[in-house]
């Protein structure tokens, strides 16, 4: 007797044209991997999207994009890894403008019409992402393996100070040999101590409030003075970010206001030769950033104050001092080349101020 199709029963879904990977892969390891292998099993290419791209070194994102997806490729034959589009997406600390940049990058990969699939696992509150994108189905898959980056990187940096031999044996069942190899020829390199010394600080910093009954809230305050197409940034010079590009500012003194706050540090981190009178004249007003992942110190909400200075025929004299290295006017048109070179969401935080203050010059 013939077996007919039970007319009732729902349509078989067929496996998706693209299947889209999205995470910061810090580093890649097993976990990515078999994910990866299953996508790749279900679709004709798969899309991994590398976030936290086009950001300045630090312990939690230490690694570039670039790097990211020689780790990637590195774990694939020739014929996976013709099939595997890597895509760089730069951290907004805008969901809505991150989501939006993310669609736009895969659908460029994709043909008009081919079916898209997210693949992923829901690990805790930071995979609420995989529910910010109606239209793609998700292939929710088990974790497979209890295998975590944020570990992983606790290990690399080594506050133990163990010999180097038993870092990679603690890393060697996690992560793929291609990839361990990677991490032990950078252990070579100036990156690794930078970011042992930052992490370093950051787990001392985060000990000085260890006990507080909550975790405490940091306020800051930052400057942003713009002068003849050109922005005042100050170079840092301590951890963390030392080295890095940063708007003027810092904490909050007890008894001061915010206003006051920003005048101190401002004169304190750059001696920018400006009256308080001209800097009220050219006060634009105040941006609040309070993404709770903008800073590894701790959720540090910051209020940045814009000032337009206008178009002087000289630019009012500074010099880095206090917790700064250097002091320097930058052109902002050279500003998006110094982007992979910015303190925490600086980067963002000036792109919006100049978006949102109609009287500054693009």
């Amino acid at each position: 007797m013939a077996i007919t199709a039970n007319p009732s029963a729902p349509p078989a879904i067929p496996p998706p044209h693209t299947a889209v990977l999205i995470g910061r892969f810090q580093p890649w390891h097993n976990g990515h991997m078999a994910l990866l292998q299953a996508a790749l099993q279900q679709a004709r290419q798969v899309v991994v999207v590398l976030g936290s791209a086009h950001q300045a070194r630090s312990p939690k994102n230490p690694f570039t994009w670039q790097e990211r997806e020689a780790m990637v490729r590195g774990t694939l034959s020739p014929e996976e890894s013709a099939r595997v589009h890597c895509l760089p997406v730069r951290d907004y600390y805008n969901e809505a403008r991150w989501v939006e940049a993310v669609r736009q990058g895969v659908q460029a990969l994709v043909p008009h019409g081919a079916g898209i699939a997210l693949f992923g696992h829901f690990k805790d509150s930071s995979s609420s992402y995989l529910q910010s994108f109606p239209g793609w189905p998700l292939t929710s898959l088990p974790r497979l393996g209890a295998f975590d980056a944020t570990p992983l990187r606790d290990i690399y940096w080594n506050a133990a100070g163990a010999p180097v031999a038993d870092v990679l044996a603690a890393l060697a069942p996690q992560v793929p040999a291609s990839v361990l190899d990677f991490l032990h020829a950078w252990m070579d390199r100036p990156d690794y101590a930078a970011m042992q010394d930052e992490a370093a600080m950051l787990r001392d910093y985060r000990q000085a409030w260890a006990c507080a009954p909550y975790p405490p809230v940091f306020v800051t305050v930052d400057a942003l003075l713009v002068c003849n197409a050109h922005l005042l940034l100050i170079q840092r010079g301590h951890a963390p970010g030392k080295g890095l590009w940063a708007l003027p500012g810092g904490f909050v003194e007890p008894r001061d206001s915010l206003w006051q706050s920003c005048l101190r540090e401002l004169q304190e981190e750059t001696g920018c030769a400006v009256e308080v009178a001209a800097l009220q004249a050219a006060f634009q007003g105040v941006q609040v950033f309070d993404h709770p992942d903008r800073s590894l110190r701790g959720r540090t909400i910051t209020h940045v104050h814009v000032f337009d200075l206008g178009d002087r025929a000289q630019l009012p004299a500074v010099q880095g001092a206090d917790d700064a290295a250097l002091a320097r006017w930058v052109p902002l048109a050279q500003l998006p080349t110094l982007e992979t070179q910015f303190f925490e969401d600086h980067f963002h935080a000036i792109q919006s101020c100049l978006e949102g203050f109609c009287t500054l010059p693009a």
